[in-house]
């Protein structure tokens, strides 16, 4: 590891630059940002994760044409809709996310928000909550529930990650910062409430696997679930109430900076 003292200088200054409003419009994180319902934040959250790869602009696009075709009213969408609303939907395409996968997550949305008043619950339950490393517990958790109704399309399973796929989550990961994350930067929204910051896991794409790896926060070689958790473990060092606002630090050095 390098000198921690100098590292956190470094690290806690890029988080500075770009923990702001002014980073939100060119972020997926953009996309629920134009909503105030707790679950209209919740549900559009949710698809401008998932959908976040490749380029951002082109995400960012796809999901407001998305949240267009839903009238831009996503919770009364997947609550109240009818089978004639969903003909357009099944024309959605963005990458190899399709319409038979967009219409099981409806399905999944409806079928969850008609028992639960949050998608907070989802992944956060007393057995979740109970286990040492409650991240992994609760994304497994939440691959199980997710995948739990009848007639799952084969090719939808791949939208989702899991720890126990030695996946590193990333987009999932990224999603819980925004839902748990609560500072006063205004770009997190902290509304869920059951975990603190110091439980969320690093979302680990390749832009900030190559930070970490040459600033020595990272020694792992694959991007994997065992690699989220070594940099995450790095970075409490930094702070262990927050680790993962060095997410932003890490990004923006790597996609902004080209470090």
């Amino acid at each position: 590891m390098p000198d921690l003292i100098q590292l956190k200088k470094l690290l806690d200054k890029k988080v500075e630059t770009f923990n702001r409003p002014e980073f939100i419009a060119n972020d997926p994180v953009s996309v629920p940002h134009q909503f105030s319902g707790l679950q209209d934040i919740e549900i559009s959250g949710f698809f401008a994760a998932i959908l976040a790869w490749g380029i951002r602009k082109t995400t960012i696009s796809k999901c407001n044409q998305l949240m267009g075709w839903m009238d831009n009213a996503p919770y009364d969408f997947c609550i109240n809709h009818t089978p004639k609303d969903l003909k357009q939907l099944q024309y959605f395409v963005h990458r190899t996310f399709n319409g038979d996968d967009l219409l099981y997550f409806i399905s999944f949305f409806q079928r969850h928000y008609r028992e639960y008043h949050s998608l907070e619950d989802a992944f956060f339950n007393h057995e979740t909550l109970k286990q040492s490393y409650i991240m992994e517990a609760s994304l497994d958790y939440f691959y199980n529930y997710f995948f739990s109704l009848p007639h799952i399309p084969d090719r939808t399973r791949k939208h989702i990650a899991a720890p126990k796929k030695q996946s590193a989550c990333k987009r999932l990961n990224m999603y819980l910062r925004w839902m748990v994350r609560n500072d006063d930067c205004g770009v997190d929204f902290g509304i869920w409430k059951s975990v603190g910051m110091s439980e969320l896991v690093c979302p680990l794409d390749v832009h900030v696997a190559r930070v970490a790896r040459s600033l020595g926060l990272l020694t792992r070689k694959q991007n994997d679930w065992r690699a989220a958790m070594e940099l995450t473990a790095n970075l409490k060092r930094l702070d262990a109430d927050d680790p993962v606002k060095y997410d932003y630090a890490l990004f923006g050095m790597g996609i902004i900076e080209k470090f």
